[in-house]
């Protein structure tokens, strides 16, 4: 993060952050003298913008409870694709299949198939479900709705003692996902002291528990974070008053962000991941702009002397927003400008995380130089009150720290060769793994083995097939009823049901085909025309309703894989179903959609992977032309580009052997998935590169300032290093704090973003910034400042590195 000076003039070499020479005026321009405007506004009206900062903050808060209830599961569906066309085609005119689709899963631990008290059991159990007020369900399909018991026998699982009921409900998506979790909860209650172990298994039920955990995990990262943010805080201050507004800044940035999303989310789709994401980053970005701004005040109010009047606090607040201020302006733009790239990628669940960040690092941003400055007026020489630890911490003390720094730093440049050849194999090695990144959207494991609805996935991938439980849907739309169809359409369509239960991964194809075909071979769907349909056995009508449309015209085909939904041997699957689904044209009135847990996954890796590079593209274009007009340098924002891509993959690469290789399961209990989450890789790589960038600035910018000065290209960058070390040190420690507590009490894909930006704010602070930073620039000596037309600064001095 930069944090500027409006001299240009030689000075001696600078202090560490806070202990600096007050700037001085330089230009007047308008924008140079608007911290001085708010600086003043913010004295005159401190009392009165106080409380209504309190007044916002309690009604944001308020807003931010009600966030949880609005946010949706949703958001993998890929606008136009086959994936939401099939899904949206199935949600009405079929029996066991609504708005939202539903498995009831129940095991009976007491009795089995053949004890009477098994089938009432599973009867009552069932009629219970399908007749809750707040499931509105419209109807059932299964083991309890069939009479014969070869029927029966598909809804029975190995053990005879499970069984499945398709039900379908007018709730919408939305709702489902909220009201689920109290009715699921509901249902655990009542039966289990019974010995029945109840479970409504679907997508909806999945991601209202998500909410539900996700909401739960939220409270605990509180709850971890906040004493851990305090305890760092009160190391880098030692004073309370100062680590409590810090606080007190990353609290607002995120409970207005939360407090927006709540009334945006009444209007539009947003994922339930936003609210993590956001509270994350808010709490790591808009504490670390305050850490940056309140340093600097403290240190210009030192140089006030021992008892700043009112207006000596007034000049310390205005030359600390003159820079501090600055930094924090020009790093959240940073952010902004390149997490808004992600507003490329057109899927609803990147969209919104993307829009959460952008509003949590603007609302950091405005409290960081707007709402701050008002506490700083308030507070003034008090921001040292609650000192903790010596207060005999002087100028001198902090000079031995800024030695200790230089010394480092001077070292690394001495063999500048050899610790830029350990650090970069070191990292290389780390990337390694990342070179096997597998990614997909998430199913039933990312929640945890003990809930109801990962138990009833569960149940039903052993009795029923691990592939029953999230098969291949293919929709057939036909223009004219299935009945009117000709003997030689008929024939097609039966045979495109034989070639899909004859693909290689292909468990079986549950569907009415074979049904229809032994009442009629030479005309199996004549027997869907109203009179014929009358005249069916029940089972047998039942089961026609629960595949084939009330208008006969759309038909359902299920193709069971061996393996889950995101398994490589079921997307080959996927697309052999998708290439036999083309044997019927449009051109002779088929539709075929081709939808499922697997295609969603694949449809939305594939929006994914194709806005993945004019992503980055965008973002490097955008962080290369802020570094040129910050360092006025051809070379040092390529160098700092480079060093960016190699700490993204040596983080990639720990990722895969943390979730994807299950090293975490076993040394830190992760949840071992087989894969990364699809957003995770494009969301990291936009988040990661604004904050490494934002301390990449505020290191060069420094070591610009010093060689702009004195000319010395060796030396600038050890003192450089040392007066900014101390504070971006601290500032990575705070982050990797707040992202370590959200990876070990939130949901899986949350666990994949914290421990990912933990570990590469980790490697950005040390590796990058104490070994790499400095090595390269020693080699690149006077090419780190060169730019075409610009005269070097007139001080030269020799190459040596000082001792």
């Amino acid at each position: 993060m930069t944090e500027r000076t409006t001299r240009s003039a030689p000075r001696e070499p600078a202090l560490p952050v806070g202990l600096e020479p007050a700037a001085g005026p330089g230009r007047r321009g308008p924008l140079s003298r608007l911290p001085d405007r708010i600086a003043r506004f913010t004295r005159r009206r401190r009392r009165p913008l106080a409380a209504l900062w309190l007044l916002l903050l309690l009604m944001a808060g308020w807003g931010a409870t009600q966030l949880a209830g609005s946010l949706s599961g949703g958001g993998w569906y890929v606008s136009g694709s086959d994936s939401a066309a099939a899904a949206q085609r199935v949600t009405n005119g079929f029996e066991g299949r609504g708005a939202t689709s539903l498995t009831l899963v129940v095991k009976d631990t007491r009795y089995a198939e053949g004890d009477p008290a098994f089938a009432t059991r599973v009867r009552s159990v069932a009629d219970r479900v399908l007749n809750d007020p707040g499931l509105k369900a419209t109807s059932g399909y299964g083991y309890t709705t069939l009479t014969a018991e070869q029927t029966r026998a598909s809804f029975l699982g190995k053990d005879h003692r499970t069984t499945l009921v398709r039900i379908g409900s007018r709730l919408d998506d939305g709702t489902a996902r909220r009201v689920l979790p109290g009715i699921q909860s509901k249902l655990s209650d009542e039966y289990s002291p019974q010995g029945l172990e109840v479970s409504l298994v679907s997508q909806a039920a999945l991601w209202g528990e998500v909410n539900h955990l996700s909401e739960r995990g939220l409270i605990r990262a509180e709850l971890v974070t906040l004493p851990l943010i305090m305890i760092v805080l009160l190391l880098l201050f030692r004073s309370v008053a100062a680590a409590l507004a810090s606080l007190l800044v990353g609290i607002t940035s995120v409970a207005f962000t939360l407090g927006l999303l709540a009334v945006l989310a009444r209007h539009m789709e947003l994922s339930l991941f936003v609210q993590n994401a956001a509270t994350m980053l808010g709490l790591g970005v808009g504490v670390d702009y305050s850490l940056f701004v309140i340093m600097r005040f403290k240190g210009e109010l030192r140089a006030e002397g021992q008892k700043p009047s009112a207006q000596a606090v007034e000049h310390a607040v205005t030359r600390t927003l003159r820079t501090s201020g600055e930094t924090v302006v020009a790093s959240g733009v940073t952010i902004v400008a390149a997490m808004s790239t992600l507003f490329l990628v057109d899927l609803n669940v990147i969209w919104s995380m993307a829009l959460g960040a952008v509003l949590v690092v603007a609302f950091a941003i405005l409290t960081s130089v707007l709402l701050l400055p008002v506490l700083l007026h308030l507070l003034g020489p008090r921001i040292e009150w609650g000192a903790v630890g010596s207060r005999r911490r002087t100028r001198g003390t902090e000079q031995r720290d800024h030695s200790r720094w230089a010394g480092v730093t001077r070292a690394v440049m001495r063999r500048p060769v050899p610790f830029l050849v350990v650090s970069l194999t070191g990292m290389g090695l780390l990337a390694v793994p990342s070179l096997g990144l597998e990614t997909f959207t998430p199913d039933a494991r990312v929640v945890p083995a003990t809930s109801a609805v990962r138990e009833g996935y569960d149940t039903a991938k052993d009795q029923f097939g691990v592939g029953s439980a999230s098969p291949i849907q293919v929709v057939v739309e036909s223009r004219t009823p299935l009945a009117q169809r000709s003997a030689e359409d008929a024939a097609r369509l039966v045979r495109l049901h034989d070639e899909l239960a004859a693909l290689r991964g292909a468990v079986r194809v549950d569907s009415v085909v074979d049904a229809l075909r032994k009442a009629d071979a030479e005309r199996p769907f004549a027997a869907l025309a109203p009179q014929a349909l009358s005249r069916l056995p029940d089972d047998l009508r039942g089961t026609v309703r629960h595949f084939v449309s009330a208008d006969s015209r759309t038909l359902v085909l299920e193709v069971v894989g061996g393996d889950t939904a995101s398994a490589e041997s079921v997307r080959k699957l996927l697309d052999s179903v998708r290439a036999k689904s083309a044997n019927l044209p449009a051109a002779d009135g088929w539709q075929v959609y081709v939808g499922g847990e697997t295609a969603e996954g694949v449809d939305a890796n594939e929006v994914i992977s194709d806005s993945l590079l004019t992503v980055i593209g965008t973002m490097l274009a955008v962080i290369y032309l802020l570094l040129l007009l910050t360092f006025r340098s051809v070379f040092l924002p390529l160098v700092a580009i480079v060093m960016n891509l190699v700490s993204m993959a040596a983080t990639y690469g720990v990722l895969v052997l943390v979730f994807q290789d299950g090293l975490g399961s076993g040394l830190l209990g992760f949840d071992e998935s087989g894969y990364l989450t699809n957003f995770v890789p494009v969301l990291l790589v936009t988040l990661l590169f604004s904050l490494s960038t934002d301390y990449e600035v505020f290191l060069l910018s420094r070591v610009r300032e010093d060689y702009v000065s004195s000319g010395d290209d060796t030396g600038s960058v050890a003192r450089g290093m040392a007066a900014t070390a101390p504070l971006i040190s601290g500032a990575a420690v705070l982050m990797v704090a707040v992202f370590t507590a959200f990876a070990f009490t939130g949901i899986l894909p949350i666990q994949q973003i914290g421990i990912g930006m933990a570990v590469a704010i980790a490697l950005d602070a040390t590796v990058i910034r104490l070994l790499v930073v400095p090595a390269s620039m020693r080699l690149m000596t006077r090419w780190n400042w060169w730019m075409p037309g610009r005269k070097a600064p007139g001080r030269q001095v020799p190459k040596e590195v000082p001792s």
